[in-house]
């Protein structure tokens, strides 16, 4: 059985990359670091790293062991936190999954106000286009729009989500304002796509049923940025947040549609494993998230009506 101290030896030696900076760390010699990765690899039976005269290549057994020794030692670190009482001070390694967009305007500068707050803890994010799974990924954290229907995971809001349908003036006075959302099908709707979403399809809250709004479009992708550059341009409708789009609409660069629509919610959720709901770091970034959003940008009803 692999003991902590191979598995805190090797997570080390594959985040430093190489053995003289791995050798340094634990005040030992490289040959010294050779001889001890020789050795795990041969009590495990298996190759975990491609040494060439440079660097160290992780191989997909190593990969594999790399990934679940961040969990275990995150787990015992967690354990050691519960037991002496310290968890009121978060530290230690928090892996943090998020959307592109979201992730790179919100949850990046979030995550840097975090560890000023806490030094003590070592954050990565990780962006991707598609949510992670959390254990696979040896993830703490994935933030999702939308709740996630799985019972193993808890979930909790950190912000609330309202989407809201805009347009330039350029494109209102080019193509006409919809006056109904049977309208839209006769619009170029500019179409972000995220996570699974269905292509070409808006969903709309009407009292207790939700209504699929077929739209057009000849722009889309997977980024919120670029989607809102081509709104600004005057290429189409769009829907987005209300966040991304307060400023805009403020400066009239940007007005809204269909007001009394409703779109339907999509929240900003934080999930966590079980395992994990005790957990220190995660319960503080949770904690922090909530109060930073609670001043995310929003606009008053008179705002949203000039």
């Amino acid at each position: 059985m692999s003991r902590p101290q191979d598995l805190a030896f090797f997570h080390l030696l594959a985040l430093q990359g190489n053995l003289a900076s791995t050798a340094r760390e634990l005040g030992l010699t490289p040959p010294a670091v050779s001889k001890r990765l020789a050795a795990l690899e041969q009590r495990l039976g298996v190759r975990l790293i491609n040494r060439t005269t440079r660097s160290l290549g992780l191989t997909p057994e190593g990969e594999v062991y790399f990934r679940h020794a961040s969990r275990i030692l995150g787990d015992i670190e967690e354990l050691e936190e519960l037991v002496t009482s310290s968890r009121r001070e978060p530290k230690g390694l928090l892996r943090v999954n998020a959307s592109l967009g979201f992730g790179r305007r919100y949850i990046a500068p979030a995550l840097s106000a975090f560890i000023d707050q806490y030094p003590e803890i070592e954050a990565q994010l990780i962006l991707s286009d598609h949510p992670m799974d959390l254990a696979s990924n040896g993830l703490d954290l994935v933030i999702r729009f939308g709740v996630l229907p799985d019972a193993r995971f808890h979930a909790r809001r950190i912000a609330s989500n309202r989407r809201l349908l805009c347009a330039s003036q350029i494109y209102l006075e080019r193509h006409g304002t919809p006056q109904k959302l049977q309208d839209l099908s006769q619009h170029n709707c500019i179409f972000l796509r995220q996570n699974d979403s269905i292509h070409g399809v808006w969903d709309f809250v009407e009292g207790p049923r939700t209504r699929s709004i077929k739209v057009r479009s000849n722009l889309s992708c997977n980024d919120g940025e670029v989607a809102l550059n081509w709104a600004l341009e005057g290429r189409g409708i769009l829907l987005r947040a209300e966040w991304d789009i307060a400023r805009y609409v403020r400066s009239g660069r940007l007005r809204l549609v269909l007001e009394d629509a409703q779109p339907a919610p999509a929240d900003v959720y934080a999930i966590y494993s079980e395992q994990h709901h005790l957990s220190a770091k995660v319960r503080h970034f949770i904690d922090f998230l909530v109060e930073r959003f609670r001043n995310i940008d929003h606009l008053e009803p008179t705002e949203a009506g000039e």
